[in-house]
């Protein structure tokens, strides 16, 4: 991380991007990859939109999985191939449906038959052919947020597996409409494999007892994304474990002759290569908490208000301090850590990054930087309270 003086050129609050170890994750991807020439990962941009982020990633070689019109034109603008492009997404508005049937992209992530209709409407009114993969809910409940899981029954997304079939022979009926596969996402954040292997079992049962029984192929099987990051040590593993996670699916999914298998990683790419800077506005002494009060918000980093997700703090100024009171010279060592409550400035309750947690003394001016914030952070900021958008600043950029 950067000096403390270093950082006085910033201002607060901003996003700090390291693009050095935004290559070192997409080596290790491609390290992976080139063992599964079968195996292809479509970025999800809903995780990063931010321009320079998206052409180093584009530049890698790696699709773009979009969830809206908007993101499909940010990919096309940074360089990624219309034809690596997968549109995901419960509610595709007609523009967006327009836009990606013009653009020539490689596939629709259907969601409904209301949606697979309306899509063909288009298809069949430009007298272009659509490629389409259904989006099927295997009802696996992952293990991590209720908020952010996303395979359950209950859940909005995804075609019911009972429905699967006639889905299909809707599909195979319609001149305009070409089908190209099963898409399938259960959640975000996991960390534990097994989830990855109970869909791997899944999509297993629906290619034996329903798609060969129906003698119907599959040529692309998508796998979602969902691979977590350690958001409580950053720094003790700052790359995924890749390895593990395709593992999973060369051990566990039973992939027919000639299919193409499909993942959609978003922050396992981008959450640790970005950190939030932040400055103490105030160090509020009440008679049963002490408040660190920073100049960030929810406004920039929602992901702890929305649902209580936990962030690494650390006191830069704090640090620099305790090690120059470590120097063998220096006359005062003493150098207190205390226990804070790090909230942000904005008119809601909930408005908070971290509870009871442990810091050098901290001071009004002292920075802050929120680790692992690179995923839905930049990308989900407001203007709410009439606040402006976050700046980015890169470091360690690559030649």
């Amino acid at each position: 991380m950067l000096s403390t003086n270093t950082l006085q050129q910033f201002q607060t609050p901003c996003y700090i991007y390291d693009t050095e170890l935004l290559a070192r994750t997409l080596q290790a991807i491609r390290s992976e990859l080139k063992a599964h020439d079968n195996y292809h990962v479509h970025y999800a941009i809903k995780a990063n939109s931010n321009p320079q982020i998206l052409q180093q990633i584009a530049a890698a070689g790696l699709g773009a999985d979009c969830v809206s019109g908007g993101e499909i034109r940010a990919a096309l603008a940074a360089g990624f191939p219309a034809k690596e492009i997968a549109f995901a997404g419960v509610g595709k508005a007609d523009w967006e449906i327009q836009l990606a049937l013009e653009s020539g992209i490689g596939m629709f992530n259907v969601e409904s038959f209301e949606e697979l209709e309306v899509i063909n409407q288009f298809a069949t009114s430009m007298n272009l052919r659509a490629r389409v993969s259904f989006r099927i809910n295997p009802d696996v409940a992952a293990h991590t947020h209720s908020h952010i899981t996303t395979g359950r029954a209950e859940d909005k997304f995804g075609i019911a597996k009972e429905d699967m079939l006639r889905a299909i022979r809707t599909a195979q009926q319609m001149p305009h409409i070409e089908f190209t596969g099963l898409h399938f996402h259960i959640g975000s954040q996991i960390l534990d494999m097994k989830d990855f292997r109970q869909l791997c079992l899944c999509i297993n049962d629906l290619q034996s007892n329903i798609l060969d029984t129906a003698g119907i192929f599959a040529p692309n099987i998508n796998v979602g994304g969902g691979l977590g990051i350690d958001y409580e040590e950053p720094n003790e593993h700052p790359v995924p474990d890749f390895k593990a996670y395709f593992d999973t699916f060369k051990q566990h999914l039973q992939l027919r002759d000639g299919q193409q298998l499909h993942f959609e990683l978003g922050r396992a790419v981008v959450a640790q290569m970005g950190s939030l800077l932040t400055r103490v506005l105030y160090v509020k002494h009440g008679h049963q908490k002490q408040f660190v009060i920073v100049d960030a918000g929810m406004t920039e980093l929602i992901r702890p208000a929305l649902y209580g997700a936990v962030h690494q703090i650390c006191n830069l100024s704090g640090e620099a301090r305790m090690r120059a009171a470590a120097d063998p010279h220096a006359e005062d060592k003493t150098m207190p850590v205390c226990e804070y409550d790090v909230v942000g400035p904005i008119c809601e309750s909930s408005d908070v990054f971290a509870k009871d947690i442990a810091l050098p003394e901290t001071f009004r001016g002292d920075f802050l930087v929120i680790r692992s914030a690179g995923a839905y952070g930049e990308t989900m900021a407001s203007q709410y309270n009439c606040r402006a958008l976050p700046t980015a600043h890169f470091i360690n950029k690559q030649p």
